[in-house]
């Protein structure tokens, strides 16, 4: 009979520990460390997202509930909850942003070639989304008078649908001032909302070869320059080449305006872009695919640790929210690993019940409700006894 670890440590073999060990090293997070290591710590927070505990008590007692099992984990007891508490109020969080970029370039191999649009160019979607806090506890995050609250920005890569860059900041930071800071290679098409507005940052992706696609904004000053032919029996009501001149700015925008009909909603949308050769439908088609990231998003609050945190101090809030992006990359390397057609809800739910069960995690993905063959040809040898 093949013997394998329980499911949570096979999840845990995607990081490699010699490459985990030099990303503690680059950021120094066990200078002061008594004993509990920065892996106990990981493996305490992915209990968190995966097992769905809800409080320090709730990690440290299913981890010491699960003794032992541990030690297939790489830790040799669970940790008390001062001791975690600790580790994650003073530990870098810049640790698990090294950890999520490491995973993250195994998870691009997988996603390879797993994209809608038949173009060349990368499409990502870039949006933020807020995360509520109790002023009280997080007067560090204070946002409004009785309200605190931090904001992820991210960037998702339409090949897989995975997360390509996350930034966290207080709920003060306006979208824009981190889309400023964001260089994409040239070719690549980026999706945003109207909160996206700037024009020297739309003229600099121009110059870099990036393209954009956004929402029109209704108070937008333009001159129309042409007027493009529209497809015949589509929904496209207007596709025209126009130009934008910045109020105390020292150049020219010429850029698209692309206008549908939503059967739906049963009104004009109309988008803005700097590519000048896709179709207009293609262009809507791509406006479109932005709502991936809104449905990553609620996938993140709804089925990971972000909405309720076990610190309330800044570095403890950030190491959870980045572990909890890690954890997201891990599922969403399972789902695209597996052939069995899984829904990301139900596998979340699924890895939960089965973390410290001892079977085969890719043989478990592509028949989850099958019995293991061992327990199978142990339950054909029994006897049959005649009452």
């Amino acid at each position: 009979m093949n013997r394998v670890c329980s499911i949570f440590a096979q999840i845990l073999q995607l990081f490699p520990r010699e490459q985990f060990q030099q990303a503690v090293q680059k950021h120094k997070a066990e200078r002061h460390a008594r004993g509990f290591t920065c892996w106990g710590q990981f493996v305490a927070m992915m209990f968190c997202q995966l097992g769905s505990a809800k409080s320090l008590r709730e990690i440290c007692q299913g981890l010491a509930a699960s003794e032992g099992k541990l030690r297939h984990l790489g830790i040799p007891v669970g940790p008390s909850r001062s001791t975690l508490a600790y580790a994650n109020e003073h530990r870098p969080w810049e640790l698990y942003q090294t950890v999520f970029e490491n995973l993250l370039q195994r998870c691009h191999s997988v996603a390879a070639g797993k994209k809608k649009f038949r173009f060349k160019n990368k499409l990502v979607s870039l949006d933020s989304t807020s995360i509520d806090l109790c002023a009280s506890l997080f007067d560090w995050a204070q946002y409004k008078r009785t309200k605190g609250a931090v904001k992820v920005h991210l960037v998702l890569d339409n090949e897989g649908y995975l997360p390509c860059f996350a930034c966290i900041t207080d709920g003060k930071k306006h979208d824009v001032t981190v889309g400023r800071i964001l260089r994409f290679q040239s070719g690549t098409i980026v999706v945003f909302d109207k909160a996206y507005v700037d024009y020297g940052w739309w003229e600099q992706m121009t110059t870099d070869g990036v393209y954009f696609v956004t929402r029109f904004k209704q108070d937008l000053q333009f001159e129309v320059i042409a007027e493009r032919k529209i497809p015949q029996n589509s929904n496209v009501r207007r596709d025209q080449d126009i130009e934008i001149t910045p109020y105390r700015k020292d150049f020219t925008l010429k850029l698209r305006l692309v206008t549908i009909w939503d059967e739906e909603k049963q009104e004009e949308i109309t988008f803005l872009t700097n590519h000048l050769k896709f179709g207009a439908t293609t262009i809507a088609r791509i406006y479109k695919e932005r709502w991936q990231i809104e449905l990553f998003f609620k996938a993140l609050k709804q089925l990971l640790r972000i909405k309720t945190f076990v610190g309330t101090s800044a570095t403890a809030l950030k190491t959870q929210i980045w572990t909890a992006l890690i954890a997201m990359l891990v599922l969403k390397y399972l789902h695209l690993k597996s052939q069995y057609g899984w829904s990301l809800s139900n596998l979340v739910a699924l890895v939960r019940h089965q973390l410290f069960v001892y079977r085969d995690l890719y043989a478990w993905l592509e028949a989850p409700f099958e019995a293991p063959p061992a327990l199978a040809g142990v339950h054909d040898q029994q006897l049959a006894l005649e009452f």
